[in-house]
This record gives C-alpha cells, sequence and structure tokens, in this order.
C-alpha cells in the first residue's frame, strides 16, 4: 500500500526551511505522495532522510539532490544585537517563532526553537543575522532529534494558526471601516459629486463582498 502524505510528513525533520521547494514539509510530504517530487529534495534530513523516505515510499534510495542543497549540520540564528533595528521582519517569517522581539526593539532568537531554516538571513535589511552551527561534525538526522522535529512540527502549526488569526482580526477592522464609510459616506470623502460618491460607494460595496466571498471560502474548507 503507497505510504500516504501523513506517514511521508511523520518522516520529515519539520525544520519549514523550504528548501525543498515547497512552502513547508506538509506539502512537501504531499507532493512525494503524488509523485510529483522525489525523495532526495530535503536537505536536513540528508542522506539518513532519503533512506527512511525510500523504506517507507518503497522507491529506490538515491544520493540528495544537490540542486536543493547540502547535507549539513545543525545550525541556530544569531542575531548581532548593535545592529539589529527592530524591523520585525525575521519575526514574520520564522517558522516556529523562535524570535523575540517588536518594532524599534532589539530582537533575540530562543535557540531551542530554532530549527536552522534560513528563513530570517535574506528578509534582514542590516544583514545582523548569522547561522552559527552547533552540532559539530554530526550532519541530516544525526544532528537533529525526533523530539525536536516533533517540537518544531508543534510550533509551526502554532504559528500557522496565530497568523490566520491575525489575518482575520485584520480583515475585520478593515470591513469595519469600510462599513463606517458606507454609513456616511460624504462625511468620509473629499467629494461632494454625487456620481464621484456613488462610484466610490461602489467600489466599497464590490471589495466588501469580495472579502465576503473569500470568508466563505475559507469557511467551506
Amino acid at each position: 500500500m503507497p505510504a500516504t502524505a501523513a506517514q511521508i510528513l511523520d518522516a520529515l525533520p519539520q525544520t519549514q526551511c523550504t528548501r525543498c521547494g515547497y512552502p513547508d514539509c506538509a506539502a512537501y510530504a504531499q507532493a512525494i505522495a503524488s509523485g510529483e517530487a522525489g525523495i532526495n529534495q530535503c536537505p536536513p534530513g540528508g542522506a539518513e532522510g532519503v533512506a527512511r523516505l525510500a523504506r517507507l515510499t518503497g522507491l529506490p534510495p538515491l544520493p540528495l539532490d544537490p540542486a536543493f542543497g547540502p547535507e549539513g549540520p545543525m545550525t541556530v540564528a544569531v542575531i548581532d544585537e548593535d545592529w539589529c533595528i527592530g524591523c520585525t521582519l525575521c519575526l514574520k517569517v520564522c517558522p516556529t517563532d523562535a524570535i523575540l522581539g517588536s518594532n524599534k526593539r532589539m530582537h533575540t532568537v530562543i535557540e531551542a526553537h530554532c530549527t536552522g531554516c534560513d528563513l530570517c538571513l535574506p528578509v534582514c535589511p542590516v544583514d545582523c543575522i548569522r547561522m552559527e552551527a552547533i552540532s559539530g561534525e554530526r550532519t541530516g538526522w544525526a544532528a537533529w532529534s525526533r523530539p525536536q522535529a516533533d517540537a518544531a512540527r508543534q510550533r509551526y502549526a502554532f504559528h500557522r494558526l496565530r497568523q490566520s488569526r491575525d489575518q482575520d482580526e485584520n480583515d475585520a477592522r478593515l470591513q469595519a471601516k469600510a462599513r463606517a464609510k458606507l454609513a456616511d459616506l460624504p462625511a468620509h470623502s473629499l467629494h461632494t459629486d454625487p456620481v464621484m460618491l456613488e462610484k466610490k460607494r461602489a467600489v466599497i460595496e464590490a471589495a466588501l463582498a469580495r472579502a465576503r466571498e473569500r470568508q466563505q471560502g475559507t469557511g467551506s474548507r
């Protein structure tokens, strides 16, 4: 019986690094299950990771595809506090919420929660983040344990939930603002021409209709 996406996901290291070419480990697992991706695209899992996936799927083991990066030691992000400007960009992309900080305040990394995904590096405008190896000569699964993978998976799930909640709250604020404008459009517009006001009303009503459609689509999934 072919391995399911859920079974394949359980065998991945859960770093959520996107090096495999997919937005997260779950998407990569689904791609393997459907035959759209190879089992040798996960550098954090390394050669042992490929072997595990081969045993699980029944596919022949292959060398790690160098196009997706090399196998390496476990790394963690380190922020140079003297250069950090508190832009919060790294907080937004960290898949496990391993970075603490706030706007215009110095950020810091919780080492135990960092998966070494590298996603914070390209978004830092002042290049104040570096990756440090912490596993010595150990690489791949030899540098990353099952408990660490399970913890990273749980933190990523919470990260996704928080992002969805924040987006819903922001959408609700924008919709409330739009409805307030519709209730008394002349008071919220620089235009006095009735034709222009009706055009603006139509634009706002269309935006609200699209928002309702998105919400209904999200709720139906």
